[in-house]
């Protein structure tokens, strides 16, 4: 009888390796101290245009007709032209080439201004440079330009519930908003050792991410940028709970426990 409750100790043990604690599933813990007080937001998080990047350019102005050396209410960079309030297309990819993508160098090159630095600007400070190039011109004195980017997106893959790419939408776009977008890690997913890779001025960085603590706040990869790509582990111990050995003994453990059980309250009755 003493080795059958040690056999059944055995299973119990086993099957309660299946729980996992909720210190590895639990977001941001140890916010309730942290955040007591508001905590200064140091990173920048202003998204800067780099190599390889598309942006589109608008230039309006109070006459018209001095647009024409950009070509005449074009949305520079498209294939799209504007008659009366509305969009008219050439072609049937009107969204296919919209923008200008920044060489290797990190320029562009605008009609009449010529090249025009691009990275290292946010999509304002690139805007207030073109505006303050054609004011210098000479061309236009009231000019108002608008950059904005046409594909910044990062990916995620993974152990994510939809995993994938997606637009960053916002200039302060944080890891946490992109995994909700991609339905949140999933069961099989480990929170404790996110990774994100990040190209910079020719390099490439690895960060690594704890997303159950708070000091993920503080962490350079917590705004993300364009290109960034975020790879969620899988959890090992998750693996081994849905593996077939380990399901078999933990119903067989539960099983024999409930005999167990059983098997105890009648010999205490009987008794």
């Amino acid at each position: 009888m003493k080795k059958i409750n040690i056999f059944i100790s055995g299973l119990a043990m086993v099957a309660m390796t299946s729980c996992v604690s909720s210190k590895k599933i639990t977001y941001l813990q140890g916010s309730d101290v942290t955040f007591k007080t508001a905590q200064q937001i140091s990173q920048q998080y202003d998204l800067r245009i780099k190599p390889a990047d598309r942006i589109s350019i608008t230039i309006s102005c109070s006459d018209p007709e001095l647009l024409v050396p950009f070509g005449q209410n074009v949305v520079l960079g498209s294939t799209s032209v504007q008659k009366g309030g509305q969009i008219s297309t050439y072609g049937n990819q009107q969204d296919a080439y919209v923008g200008y993508t920044v060489d290797n160098r990190g320029y562009i090159k605008l009609p009449v201004i010529g090249e025009v630095r691009a990275a290292g600007y946010t999509e304002s400070s690139l805007a207030e440079e073109i505006q303050n190039s054609i004011i210098k011109s000479g061309y236009i004195k009231d000019p108002q330009v608008l950059v904005k980017f046409t594909n910044a997106r990062v990916s995620v893959l993974g152990a994510v519930n939809r995993p994938g790419q997606f637009q960053l939408n916002s200039q302060r776009t944080s890891i946490l908003d992109v995994i909700a977008q991609a339905g949140d890690v999933s069961d099989m997913g480990l929170k404790t050792n996110v990774k994100l890779f990040r190209e910079t001025d020719g390099k490439r960085s690895m960060y690594t991410l704890d997303l159950t603590n708070d000091s993920v706040f503080n962490s350079p990869a917590f705004y993300l940028q364009q290109n960034d790509l975020i790879v969620i582990q899988p959890n090992k111990a998750q693996n081994v709970k849905s593996s077939p050995f380990l399901t078999f003994w933990g119903a067989a453990a539960s099983i024999t426990g409930l005999i167990s059980s059983i098997t105890a309250i009648v010999i205490a009755v009987s008794k």
